[in-house]
């Protein structure tokens, strides 16, 4: 069961992730504006926190930057409905763990949910691995620069994402649907 902070200002979307986190088995918190948010997210108390954009207070941008910034590794959702891909290469930049646009199907927010929370136990709590290693090769998730014995580069968002995705799940096939909606989306063309 996880604490999840869920900080969204339409109360409808708000209410239908919180009652499906319930039913899930975990423990939402609701609050409907930036600076409240932010304050919450610092808080120290929540495993994950689903992320709205258009905020009032303080946009979502901003609450990720000062998030970020104060240095929380709490894993962040963006779920807005601002579908643009500079806007989804600036949340991710911005240090989200994944962005998602609205509409969206809950299933598919409860996986990406399972997925941070995973990656987040395995790192041993809300202190979330800074760096992933793989058969040698070094993923620096701050700074999204991969380390090989060739060399050292920096990745785009979205090779970053895929080569996340990858190293979370190494020694696993993963389908083509499966990269499509983690990396993508499904309404990816």
């Amino acid at each position: 069961m996880a604490q999840i902070l869920i900080v969204e200002d339409e109360a409808r979307i708000a209410s239908f992730i919180a009652k499906g986190l319930r039913a899930e088995g975990h423990q939402p918190q609701v609050v409907s504006d930036g600076p409240s948010g932010l304050d919450e997210a610092l808080s120290g108390h929540y495993d994950l926190m689903v992320l709205d954009i258009g905020l009032p207070g303080m946009d979502g941008f901003e609450v990720l930057d000062q998030l970020r910034s104060q240095g929380s590794r709490i894993p962040v959702i963006i779920l807005t409905a601002r579908d643009s891909v500079s806007d989804t290469v600036t949340g991710l930049d911005s240090g989200a763990d994944d962005y998602m646009a609205k509409p969206f199907r809950f299933a598919e927010l409860m996986a990406r949910i399972r997925l941070r929370l995973r990656t987040v136990s395995s790192g041993g709590g809300a202190s979330f691995e800074d760096e992933l290693v793989v058969q040698g090769i070094r993923l620096d998730r701050r700074t999204r620069r991969v380390t090989t014995p060739r060399g050292e580069e920096e990745l785009s968002a979205r090779e970053f994402t895929l080569a996340e995705m990858f190293f979370l799940t190494p020694g696993q096939v993963l389908t083509r649907e499966q990269l499509l909606s983690r990396v993508w989306g499904y309404d990816f063309d």
